[in-house]
């Protein structure tokens, strides 16, 4: 794999014309585009295919958690859009991550994963909204729960790859947002780490924003990135 595949540029914006720009001059530089909640509550799935039209893959960022068939319906929903990567929730429970991984089953080339903790709480915030444990502990388990439930991987942070790696083997797949080149601000994300730092000790694919689409040159910064992954 290149070192530029590993990456995903996430374009949070609700303005289709930039996105798409920004898609298209990105190609090459980066290994996909990741599309969330904000543009796709703007724009639905016709702005995700013109942003994709570039021929970039696509993580389609929804998170979906509900019901077992509701998911199972939106995940069958999203499958025409091809994307790469599409997500759920772990904290939905076995039986909804095992519908929405029945329905995915039929699509070649789409990775399903589970989010685990989200990158922007901390130990305190995990506690406040009732987990027992870190978010480590609390991280390590959903995704032993996402891999029994038959998902690819999860999403998770930087300081849990090692965690999850030793719970679920080297197959599995973790797609790390929470990373910050040196150069860049760390934003709202707790727990970060730098590119090179967690493809070293485990990552399969970095999610990056705000340091390639908030820099004066974003093509310029994904090099950057690129090339200190060139140097592992």
């Amino acid at each position: 794999m290149k070192p530029t595949d590993r990456i995903f540029c996430a374009i949070d914006t609700t303005d289709v014309d930039a996105a798409t720009a920004l898609a298209g001059r990105l190609v090459g530089h980066v290994g996909g585009i990741k599309l969330g909640k904000e543009f796709f509550t703007a724009h639905g799935p016709e702005g995700v295919r013109k942003v994709t039209a570039c021929g970039m893959p696509l993580f389609l960022d929804l998170k979906f958690h509900d019901i077992p068939n509701t998911v199972a319906g939106a995940i069958r929903a999203a499958l025409p859009l091809n994307p790469a990567v599409l997500n759920v929730h772990a904290s939905g429970g076995r039986a909804m991550m095992e519908a929405a991984a029945e329905a995915a089953a039929g699509a070649d080339g789409t990775l399903l994963i589970g989010v685990t903790i989200l990158t922007s709480l901390s130990d305190e915030d995990v506690a406040e909204v009732g987990y027992t444990g870190s978010a480590a502990e609390s991280v390590v388990r959903l995704a032993k729960l996402a891999e029994a439930s038959g998902l690819g991987g999860v999403v998770c942070s930087p300081r849990e790859i090692e965690a999850i790696r030793a719970a679920c083997g080297p197959d599995f797949k973790l797609v790390v947002p929470g990373i910050r080149p040196t150069w860049s601000a760390t934003g709202d994300q707790k727990r970060i780490m730098t590119p090179a730092d967690a493809i070293r000790i485990g990552a399969d694919y970095i999610v990056i924003g705000r340091p390639i689409t908030g820099a004066d040159d974003p093509i310029d910064a994904a090099k950057r990135i690129a090339d200190e992954l060139a140097g592992l």
